[in-house]
């Protein structure tokens, strides 16, 4: 599979299935608990945001997951972290197979996060922003007690704002750098992401959380960017400037985050790794998979509880990950060896 686009600038393709899962089933998909499961998989950062907001809302119980593997092929995401190499629910090898049960022929991405509908086996959506935003506007009748409300109506217009510009120059500036094709396409992707992470610096020198005072649909989306900043981004996407951990205010926000409950504890660093380096070959042809860097700095001490917020507002943090889904051992960060 090649990714580079070796006429110069990389263009993301962001054809969606557009249906949503609505309170009103207006697309023909009502909310139902039981009825949807939830495609991931740990090394996608777009995935990734569909976890953490899953995971603090409390939606366990409506919502089921299931995790693919951190490879693909040209064909899709596969099952072979489950037994015999198949969803337990859905029963499917590939997330191909509920793509083309729905449209025969399909000729767009097989992405995650996906959310499949199990009674008929086909994909409802696999259009990442929307997906998170309707988990909390949608599915609130299934919100355990105590959910922070993460995209409150009072600060939309400013959430919004700053996902779009997130989105353009971080979320998928990465991306433009990495698969550009030519210096020129690279040079201006990289300046365009070093600049607004600058101007998020700033920001987030005086203000615990990007928006209001509380944890927020765009922290989340900002957050899966930076968990992979040093592992993957720094080198593999020669996003090199600095590193995330040399760069001080958002290095504090980014253990923040990854120290509260919902966050950290979603992040799979081999899994990340492992897709990056062995899925994109025209980048990494031999497939080696670096040994580090050293993640025990994820959970030394950031410092950020003097600038105030709350982090869940009027709301509680999660539980632990359910025995399911936890992230295995020697996945996440651990503690320095002392």
């Amino acid at each position: 599979m090649a990714y580079v686009n070796p006429s110069g600038e990389f263009s993301r393709d962001q054809r969606y299935i557009g249906s949503r899962i609505t309170a009103d089933g207006r697309d023909g998909y009502p909310v139902e608990p039981g009825r949807y499961r939830l495609v991931v998989s740990r090394a996608c950062p777009w995935a990734n945001r569909a976890i953490i907001v899953r995971r603090l809302l409390g939606l366990e119980d409506a919502l089921s997951m299931g995790i693919a593997g951190p490879t693909h092929d040209e064909r899709s995401w596969t099952f072979d972290l489950d037994p015999g190499g198949r969803d337990p629910v859905l029963g499917i090898e590939r997330l191909q197979e509920a793509f083309v049960k729905r449209f025969p022929g399909y000729d767009k991405g097989i992405t995650v996060p996906a959310i499949v509908d199990v009674p008929t086996g086909q994909v409802v959506t696999n259009d990442f922003p929307q997906i998170t935003v309707d988990l909390s506007l949608e599915w609130t009748k299934y919100h355990r007690e105590g959910a922070p409300a993460l995209y409150p109506e009072h600060l939309r217009d400013e959430i919004d704002k700053v996902n779009r510009f997130v989105f353009a120059d971080v979320n998928n500036g990465v991306y433009r750098a990495g698969f550009a094709g030519t210096q020129e396409a690279y040079e201006t992707a990289y300046h365009r992401l070093f600049d607004r992470l600058d101007k998020l610096s700033e920001h987030l020198s005086t203000q615990r959380y990007l928006v209001g005072d509380t944890i927020t649909e765009a922290d989340v989306r900002l957050f899966t960017t930076l968990a992979r900043f040093d592992p993957v981004y720094h080198g593999h996407f020669k996003c090199n400037r600095q590193k995330l951990s040399e760069m001080p205010a958002l290095w504090a926000y980014a253990r923040d985050l990854f120290q509260t409950p919902g966050f950290g504890d979603t992040i799979d660093f081999v899994h990340i790794k492992a897709h990056y380096y062995e899925v994109h070959t025209d980048i990494n042809p031999t497939g080696v998979v670096p040994a580090g860097p050293d993640l025990s700095n994820w959970l030394t001490e950031h410092g950020r509880e003097k600038l105030g917020g709350r982090p869940f507002g009027d709301g509680t943090p999660p539980p632990p990950p359910r025995p399911g889904e936890v992230v295995p051992a020697g996945h996440g960060a651990t503690p320095a060896r002392t």
